[in-house]
């Protein structure tokens, strides 16, 4: 395999970043994760615009848009394969050992990884942790995932595969690394933005492409919906069959199932929306 870092292609068994890497030390860092479709990545646009906004809301000098595209063409020619997770890290890059920046700039990674398509329904549970949506932190997708990676955890261990976040007033805010919806007497809901979410991607699409409503959410209406479905860049729009030990009525439900049919028909019709 063959990845970027800081100006050119490396192969991944040589390739090396500093122990001192402030990503590494305090998890000073942004990074997007794209589905990559016989080497093409999907919603770049959107994707980089994103990575900026995160960028600016660490603190960390915006990477050059053009410089990303070259290393994401690099990446994708060097590692042909039919479904990648083709994922772009910035970091804060050298630094003392402590939460001061370096001055000697961000470092710059492009990776790429095989996946294969995800099953057409899934389960998830709630979990007791809170997302701070008044936190600094809150709407940037940081390396600081040590909440996701112990939430995903115990979702694992009960046989799920995402686990879904209130947060600080009990509002539904999020999975660990999706959005999540729910059918409420035909109409989707989403939580807002303002809930702490990610503002992601398929999101953001699937919110443009279905109709789906932003509304503020009890945790309650997981145990009330009709349907339930996850939207994230591997998952696209994928249906929730279990929430914690609730079957779903059907999975996917008619609206879920329309909403799956139109993201994969807008998708591959557009790469870049």
């Amino acid at each position: 395999m063959k990845l970027w870092l800081d100006g050119e292609l490396r192969d991944s068994a040589s390739a090396r970043v500093s122990v001192f890497d402030h990503g590494l030390t305090v998890g000073d860092g942004v990074f997007e994760t794209m589905k990559a479709v016989d080497g093409q990545a999907f919603a770049l646009t959107r994707h980089l615009d994103r990575l900026a906004r995160s960028a600016r809301g660490l603190g960390l000098p915006e990477p050059d848009p053009d410089e990303v595209r070259r290393a994401c063409r690099a990446v994708l020619d060097a590692n042909p394969m039919p479904l990648g997770r083709l994922r772009i890290t910035l970091t804060g890059g050298d630094s003392p050992l402590g939460s001061d920046r370096g001055a000697g700039g961000p470092t710059l990674v492009v990776a790429i990884g095989p996946v294969t398509r995800r099953a057409d329904t899934t389960e998830v549970i709630t979990v007791p942790w809170t997302r701070n949506e008044r936190g600094a932190l809150a709407g940037l997708k940081t390396t600081s995932y040590a909440e996701n990676v112990v939430a995903l955890a115990r979702a694992r261990e009960q046989g799920a595969t995402e686990a879904l976040f209130a947060n600080t007033v009990g509002q539904l805010c999020e999975g660990t690394g999706s959005n999540v919806f729910v059918v409420l007497d035909g109409e989707i809901h989403t939580p807002p933005v303002a809930s702490g979410c990610l503002a992601g991607i398929t999101r953001a699409l699937a919110v443009e492409w279905t109709g789906a409503r932003e509304t503020e959410l009890a945790m309650d209406v997981l145990g009330r919906a009709d349907e339930v479905f996850l939207t994230s860049t591997l998952r696209d729009v994928q249906a929730v069959r279990r929430v914690d030990g609730r079957e779903l009525p059907t999975a996917p439900g008619p609206v879920t199932a329309k909403a799956m049919r139109i993201f994969d028909e807008r998708a591959a019709d557009d790469l870049d929306p």
